[in-house]
């Protein structure tokens, strides 16, 4: 088997014109480079260079290897300089797995201003509400909401679990009316995700903490919860909604709660990577960024989680 070694060795010799110049530059003896051509040329069984006192001439074998193998000697160079500069600059590409609503609450402002800040860094959104296998699919980081169960993936808490309240907008209360129970939405128009029967149990503790459930028909379905809340806001139902993503909503007047005093725990926000040993710095800039934009109460978990 070739020795790379002595591959490049034979590259600058030609490039110095002399076993001696190439020895200064490689800060080698210039009997070892000459010795290591020779045991090049005898794997090869081929001369590679006609060696006199004045110069050294490449055979027309030496002239043919030489034009293969320079460049693939210099994009291996290149290749290691650009990972040394990665070790130091955040660099290459980074797939991140989000849910299919993402850039409905993480503008792509954000996202330019990091690719401003990092022009080495390249960035690639898997958008799914289907859980993604952080390994199998070659995701560097997973953004996602929900129960974080036990697994090899390292988990971080952006955003604090808060809880689901019920909403309504005001047209839609002022057309139908408010429920004055639990049992009365089953009477009204609702907003949910999306069930073959059309059909959707909702189970909510009350003011006592102890959990009801009722069964509301739905009118509009969807799949993403910026789906149902945009539907809300329309005045389509009432939907049951994290309030994270409906704070503003409540605060600007577009929606107003419904039965307040039921709520469902909700599970807050996470980002999720397969592991935090030799974490690029591409991707460590990128959960910074996460953490910073999307995050209110950060706290930092060390234990495996599952997306």
């Amino acid at each position: 088997m070739l020795d790379l070694n002595d591959i490049a060795l034979f590259v600058q010799v030609v490039r110095s014109g002399s076993f001696a110049e190439a020895a200064r530059r490689l800060g080698m003896p210039p009997n070892t480079v000459s010795r290591r051509v020779q045991q090049l040329e005898a794997q090869l069984d081929t001369r590679l260079l006609q060696r006199s006192t004045r110069k050294l001439t490449l055979t027309s074998a030496g002239q043919a290897f030489h034009e293969r193998c320079a460049g693939a000697i210099d994009g291996l160079t290149e290749a290691g300089q650009e990972l040394l500069t990665g070790n130091q600059e955040p660099s290459g590409l980074v797939r991140v797995a989000a849910t299919a609503d993402f850039f409905d609450f993480f503008p792509m402002e954000w996202v330019a201003d990091f690719l401003s800040t990092h022009p080495r860094v390249r960035l690639e959104f898997v958008l799914s509400d289907t859980k993604a296998d952080l390994i199998a699919d070659r995701i560097d980081l997973a953004i996602r909401g929900g129960p974080l169960q036990d697994s090899g993936y390292i988990g971080r808490e952006i955003l604090r679990a808060g809880s689901d309240g019920m909403m309504a907008s005001p047209s839609y209360i002022a057309t139908r009316g408010a429920p004055g129970t639990l049992q009365d939405l089953v009477n009204h128009d609702c907003v949910s995700f999306s069930h073959p029967s059309g059909l959707t149990t909702w189970r909510l503790a009350g003011p006592d903490g102890v959990e009801e459930e009722v069964q509301v028909s739905s009118r509009f379905n969807g799949n993403t919860a910026q789906a149902l809340r945009k539907a809300t806001v329309a005045g389509l139902g009432i939907a049951l909604l994290p309030s994270a993503i409906t704070r503003l909503d409540l605060q600007a007047g577009l929606l107003v709660p419904v039965l307040p005093q039921y709520q469902r725990r909700g599970y807050g926000l996470h980002v999720l990577y397969p592991s935090r040993r030799q974490l690029p710095l591409a991707v460590t800039a990128f959960i910074a960024l996460v953490m910073e934009k999307l995050g209110s109460a950060l706290v930092v978990t060390s234990r495996g989680v599952s997306d």
